[in-house]
């Protein structure tokens, strides 16, 4: 089954919010999803002990870099999808599982440090795909954008990475209120409830564009594989 890896060497970069709203967008949508909990403070997992719990949706915590394959494929042999959340830091784990993936999804803000950040990611997909003898999928996410300032970003971010063919989402992840109150509240979107956070909708709707697009990219990026899924949108 399909891997998708969140992937990015430097905290704050909305990494495990991503992967969390990929996750449960998809488990909402009656696919059997597991995370790989893999960032060492394990935010998911906390989210999980906190309360947190969401129909098809299955959290493996990863110990050590020396079982995450073994927990990808364990995963991969039970779910339909499989949603693995990195630690920030570039080890044999990050590596370790970057060569499974389907898809690599590196997020990053919208700055020119955290564009040289991201590079080092996308680098070490490259050296990844060298060493697995093929290419393996990687497209950057915008994360934490402002809803005020929009479309110049990525072209800038682009421009910064050095790299016009990076390929990249159109869907950003907008800093939004709702995407901090899963966490804080222990639950999804879907369960959320708007007395608890203004601009739940639009939260909703962003999230579900992003999902969208990652299901897309996971079958335009791999054109010699029949299509994953259809009708999913």
């Amino acid at each position: 089954m399909p891997v998708i890896v969140f992937a990015s060497p430097k905290g704050g970069a909305g990494k495990t919010t991503s992967a969390f709203l990929l996750a449960t967008e998809l488990a909402n949508r009656n696919m059997s999803i597991t995370i790989v909990d893999a960032d060492p403070n394990h935010p998911i997992e906390n989210w999980r002990k906190g309360g947190g719990k969401a129909n098809n949706l299955t959290i493996m915590v990863n110990k050590n870099e020396e079982s995450i394959l073994d927990d990808i494929d364990t995963a991969a042999g039970e779910s339909d999808f499989v949603i693995v959340d990195l630690e920030g830091t570039a080890n044999l784990s990050v590596a370790y599982a970057i060569s499974r993936a389907d898809l690599v999804i590196v997020p990053s803000q919208r700055s020119t440090l955290d564009a040289g950040e991201a590079a080092k990611a996308l680098s070490l997909v490259k050296r990844q795909s060298s060493v697995a003898r093929r290419e393996i999928p990687v497209a950057l996410l915008l994360t934490r954008t402002s809803l005020a300032i929009r479309s110049k970003g990525l072209k800038r971010m682009l421009e910064s990475l050095g790299a016009n063919k990076v390929e990249s989402f159109i869907v950003e992840i907008n800093e939004r209120e709702a995407f901090k109150a899963v966490f804080d509240h222990t639950c999804t979107l879907a369960q959320l409830g708007d007395s608890q956070v203004s601009g739940l909708d639009k939260a909703r709707k962003n999230s579900a564009e992003f999902a969208a697009e990652a299901i897309q990219k996971l079958d335009s990026l791999q054109p010699k594989k029949p299509k994953i899924f259809k009708g999913v949108a």
